[in-house]
């Protein structure tokens, strides 16, 4: 009999549906020559101190560092998990082979393999590898298992950052406890919700320690036309007004008249802390929020998986992206009808296996997609979007740059027009407004030479502090954090990941907020 162990019992249900094993059983599924059963996310967990030595159950700093000579993983004490554990281990110890089905990820790795270990298992396995739920990715999945030695280092990789969060967590809590908790309350501390929490406390001391100081602008509107001086801010009221004396004194004269045509790209694919920062800068939704409606999509199976960290396609998806485009027509009919039948262009900047490692991208699976939520629905039509708008021409524009002088101080103004809107018209007119500041407007024609009467006055500005993290700001602040490390060696360590991994940051913001540090 071959055993098949997915994470959720709904991912369970998929896949025993495909293989024919359709008759129910208490805890698993069976028919066809196989049995199919389930975890529900975690099932084991590392152990806790005083289970490795009685002596470590007191907190006291006589008994810190706490450190394992080697560790040992339990069952977590609840009844579900424990019965469906005791199911798990007995299909296992009579299977001829088992496939992993876990998430293909880090994450999902850890939990099935603890499982294996705590089942004690001694037949052949297999890993089943797939990014999307649909009929077509599990069959191709089940075509193409491989062996599970191949995902030891993936396996390595999740333990490590276990006993990693272990080790710091377990002593470092027990230290700033006893030290700095006052038998009141329990200070937690982790291996990333620690450095989070510093991020936002350093932000707020900015905030906090920020003196306001004035400077003035010089500035100028000719033909309605707002014109910066090109000196920049004056940081005393008196050269500004010495300036701006000599500027009411003369004609303003266009000196040059440049315009330069240029492209903008299609927005990248979504990884999962992009789209947490576009669903919370658009609708609202916190990090978490986000990555259960995305996983509710993937479920669904109209999203492929997302705990992803690159905005990359592998190669191979290509050919499937007329399919895909088909798939969601009815709802998108508009803007897939012009890519329809043509050949779809292949770009690096979308299509790259190297900027590849377990999954690509978040993209649509191409199901037509059916009985979504409200909240649902909005991140789908994000999901979509993109992936439309990469298949459409590069938005091409026209950058105008316009000087002028007034007795020898020189004033710049700069305008865009848009030539042809490409990739554009597949978003709403409102997700292009974010982009548009002051460089988006579009200038009157001007002639090199030509001059006349013009309204100079000098504004009074005042520096502002920095602004307090938004969860979309944060997200992005623990993805890129390496760049607020002076040494060297550990900023090139973190360049790669920041802080937390794009599947767990949203829980740490979460546990923070909890524990009512932020």
């Amino acid at each position: 009999m071959i055993v098949c162990i997915a994470e959720k019992p709904s991912v369970a249900r998929d896949i025993a549906d495909i293989l024919g094993a359709r008759e129910r059983k208490d805890g698993y599924m069976e028919g066809n020559g196989y049995q199919v059963t389930w975890t529900f996310g975690h099932l084991c967990t590392l152990k806790e101190p005083h289970e490795y030595t009685p002596a470590w159950k007191s907190w006291s700093l006589g008994s810190l560092p706490m450190i394992p000579p080697r560790f040992g993983i339990k069952l977590i004490s609840n009844p579900t998990y424990e019965k469906q554990f005791r199911t798990v281990e007995w299909l296992m110890q009579r299977a001829d082979e088992i496939i992993n089905c876990g998430d293909a990820g880090q994450e999902g790795e850890l939990i099935q393999r603890w499982v294996l270990h705590k089942a004690g298992v001694t037949c052949p396995v297999k890993r089943l590898w797939i990014s999307s739920l649909t009929e077509e990715a599990i069959k191709e999945g089940f075509a193409k298992l491989k062996d599970q030695s191949e995902f030891q280092s993936l396996y390595e990789a999740g333990m490590s950052r276990a006993i990693g969060d272990w080790l710091l967590g377990m002593n470092a809590t027990r230290l700033y406890t006893i030290k700095y908790g006052q038998n009141r309350q329990v200070l937690s501390i982790g291996r990333v919700q620690t450095p989070t929490l510093a991020l936002i406390v350093n932000r707020q001391l900015e905030i906090e320690n920020f003196t306001p100081e004035a400077y003035w602008e010089l500035k100028t509107v000719y033909r309605d036309t707002t014109f910066s001086a090109t000196k920049g801010k004056f940081t005393s009221k008196e050269e500004g007004l010495a300036f701006l004396d000599t500027v009411r004194q003369s004609d303003f004269i266009v000196t040059d008249v440049s315009a330069k045509k240029g492209v903008e790209y299609a927005p990248r694919l979504f990884d999962l802390t992009s789209l947490q920062v576009e669903c919370n800068k658009k609708f609202g939704y916190s990090a978490d929020e986000t990555l259960k409606l995305i996983q509710s999509l993937y479920e669904k199976k109209v999203a492929t998986y997302p705990r992803v960290d690159t905005t990359f396609l592998s190669d191979d998806i290509y050919p499937k992206c007329p399919g895909i485009l088909k798939g969601i027509s009815r709802d998108y009919e508009a803007l897939t009808a012009p890519l329809d039948g043509a050949k779809l262009p292949k770009s690096k900047k979308v299509f790259d296996s190297a900027k590849v490692t377990d999954h690509h991208a978040i993209i649509p699976t191409g199901q037509p997609p059916q009985n979504l939520t409200d909240m649902e629905r909005r991140v789908f039509d994000l999901i979509a979007r993109r992936f439309i708008a990469v298949f459409y021409p590069d938005c091409k524009v026209s950058t105008t740059t316009i000087l002028g002088e007034v007795d020898k101080i020189e004033f710049k103004v700069t305008g865009k027009q848009i030539l042809a809107p490409g990739w554009r018209v597949v978003f709403a007119r409102e997700q292009v407004e974010e982009k548009e500041g002051d460089e988006e407007r579009v200038l009157p024609l001007f002639v090199k030479g030509e001059s006349g009467p013009h309204v100079p006055d000098l504004n009074e500005k005042w520096t502002q502090p920095p602004k307090p993290f938004t969860e979309a700001t944060l997200l992005r602040a623990m993805e890129t954090a390496g760049k607020l490390v002076d040494n060297d060696e550990l900023r090139d360590a973190l360049k790669e990941n920041g802080i937390g991994r794009p599947s767990t940051r949203a829980a740490i913001i979460e546990t923070l907020f909890k524990r009512n540090y932020i």
